[in-house]
């Protein structure tokens, strides 16, 4: 063993999004990053979110970030989410996050619609 995760094996059905958004300069995840990318993988059968990932300094907030995304459905639009992240995240990068989950969902509006036309 090399210690090297084994790459997750994805779906057909999922699709992948990135969202990113600008940190305060003031936390430790602005002098690695200056922005919080977030990538979202979704089962667009379902409007489920299967998957996510972000760019933030600590193993501990990024998981807690994923907590709070996996499994939302974004049938039910994007506020849901938002107020999660409102109610529940108190970190410093709290508004740099909702306004990568912003773009990402107008991102993911954009997506839906074309398959429509």
């Amino acid at each position: 063993m090399t210690g090297e995760e084994t790459p997750k094996q994805f779906t057909v059905e999922t699709i992948f999004f990135t969202a990113y958004a600008r940190l305060p300069a003031n936390i430790t995840a602005a002098k690695l990053y200056e922005v919080v990318a977030i990538g979202i993988e979704i089962n667009p059968q379902t409007d489920e979110i299967v998957a996510s990932d972000c760019t933030l300094a600590t193993k501990v907030a990024r998981d807690f970030v994923t907590s709070l995304i996996v499994g939302y459905n974004l049938s039910t639009g994007i506020d849901g989410l938002t107020d999660r992240f409102e109610k529940r995240y108190h970190g410093s990068a709290r508004k740099a996050i909702i306004t990568a989950l912003r773009i990402f969902y107008d991102k993911w509006l954009i997506y839906k619609n074309s398959l429509d036309n």
